[in-house]
């Protein structure tokens, strides 16, 4: 188990990560879609995550977003390298009724993120631009390369929670052990 704890003027968040876990979570943020997305990731990554945020939703929910996707990318960076004996890489597309969004990803410790998912507006109070400030936070803080490309949709709350669950399945499967595998790289080191 990781454990992390992160104190800003902003947030204040502490959370702790099992990443070979059964998918269980606790997660209060004060961002209630926040909450939706990170119970599903949790349960479709198959890991068990304990979150709590207190931040300064009064002005918006944009430092608490940012803030958790950090915290939770260091967490998995410190479970994840140094990396061996795993696939190293992943993918998944996951279909929620009309939506369809694919995450391709390698364990790289190389950050970057190709996020293609062309929504805007809102879902209840969550502005669906805070989304990819949380893959990005994620991906750049763990050492993920990721590409997130919706394939298509047109309900905002299917295609960002399917971005999220295929994050998820493909960070599962890029850990799946692989014992002859060793260092997953030609360099003999990531």
């Amino acid at each position: 188990m990781i454990h992390k704890k992160r104190q800003t003027k902003e947030t204040d968040i502490d959370l702790s990560l099992t990443i070979m876990g059964e998918g269980k979570s606790s997660i209060t943020t004060k961002v209630g879609f926040l909450d939706h997305m990170l119970e599903s990731f949790a349960k479709h990554a198959q890991m068990d995550l304990t979150l709590t945020c207190d931040g300064d939703i009064h002005i918006d929910d944009h430092h608490s977003v940012e803030d958790i996707g950090i915290v939770l990318g260091q967490a998995l960076r410190d479970a994840i390298y140094p990396i061996e004996k795993v696939e190293r890489f992943g993918s998944a597309v996951i279909v929620m009724d009309e939506a369809a969004v694919s995450c391709d990803l390698d364990l790289s410790n190389r950050p970057f993120l190709v996020y293609d998912v062309p929504v805007s507006g809102k879902i209840g109070t969550f502005d669906t631009e805070l989304a990819e400030e949380f893959f990005r936070a994620i991906v750049f803080n763990a050492g993920i390369t990721a590409h997130i490309v919706m394939v298509r949709g047109k309900n905002k709350h299917h295609i960002i929670e399917a971005a999220f669950k295929s994050l998820a399945v493909a960070l599962r499967r890029a850990l799946m052990k692989n014992d002859r595998a060793g260092i997953p790289s030609t360099k003999g080191v990531l």
